[in-house]
């Protein structure tokens, strides 16, 4: 099964949730935090989130102890 994971340089906060298998509040909550990257767009401040700071979050995260 091919995932389009490759094909976009930007997630949604819904995208990302899904392609992390979380809740979209924890997405949410990890922004906030500043643990997790995100770029506000648009007169309502959505967030989005470059694959790039995805991927090094998820290196940092799951790396060994």
């Amino acid at each position: 099964m091919k995932s389009n994971v490759n094909s976009k340089t930007m997630f949604t906060s819904r995208e990302l949730a899904r392609h992390l298998n979380i809740h979209i509040n924890t997405v949410r909550c990890w922004s906030d935090q500043g643990i997790l990257k995100s770029y506000r767009i648009g007169p309502r401040g959505d967030r989005r989130f470059m694959r790039d700071d995805v991927m090094k979050f998820l290196e940092d995260t799951l790396k060994p102890a």
